[in-house]
């Protein structure tokens, strides 16, 4: 299986220990984990990036480990993977993306999920990739947007407490276009 996917500024690839600090230190971040239920600690985040590691083995593709091409840095992550809930929509593909603070708004997150998504469609042959967050995040909601998704609605998500403000979910939908 190909793991590497380049774009101009970015290097997509599988997961390395020397990501382990950065992710870290990016999970204990309350603004970037402001969508999330809770800030993950080191054990939490060891045992993400060992739930990614599977993930990629159980289903040769996953959620890939972004470095910016410019210094070698890990920066955040993009990719595939299946929910582990049940829903109306599932099983599926979902497409996700997570970034330090410090670089978002430099169209990061537009840019590896575009890639990702052709990865998907053109080497996986997905036909079909859903996205989705909480209502509140305009954020990655711009981003489904600009990558070509069509909101499908919004659902209340199961493992969220329904008087949670994050429970209630936009879900997004994009379709190969290949036929």
């Amino acid at each position: 299986m190909e793991d590497i996917i380049y774009t101009e500024r970015l290097k997509l690839r599988k997961w390395i220990d020397a990501d382990f600090i950065p992710f870290s230190a990016m999970n204990k971040d309350a603004d970037v984990m402001k969508y999330y239920p809770s800030l993950l600690n080191e054990e939490e985040t060891a045992a993400m990036m060992k739930r990614i590691n599977s993930h990629f083995e159980q289903y040769s593709f996953g959620v890939f480990a972004i470095e910016k091409i410019s210094t070698g840095e890990f920066i955040g992550y993009t990719g595939f993977m299946i929910p582990p809930f049940e829903s109306f929509f599932t099983p599926c593909i979902e497409i996700g993306w997570r970034l330090k603070k410090v670089e978002w708004n430099k169209s990061y997150a537009t840019e590896a999920a575009k890639a990702c998504l052709q990865y998907g469609f053109d080497t996986l042959q997905f036909q079909t990739v859903y996205s989705f967050t909480a209502v509140v995040n305009s954020a990655s909601e711009r981003v489904m947007n600009k990558v070509g998704m069509i909101k499908q609605g919004e659902f209340n998500h199961p493992n969220i407490a329904p008087d949670n403000t994050l429970c209630r979910h936009v879900l997004y939908k994009i379709e190969n276009k290949v036929l």
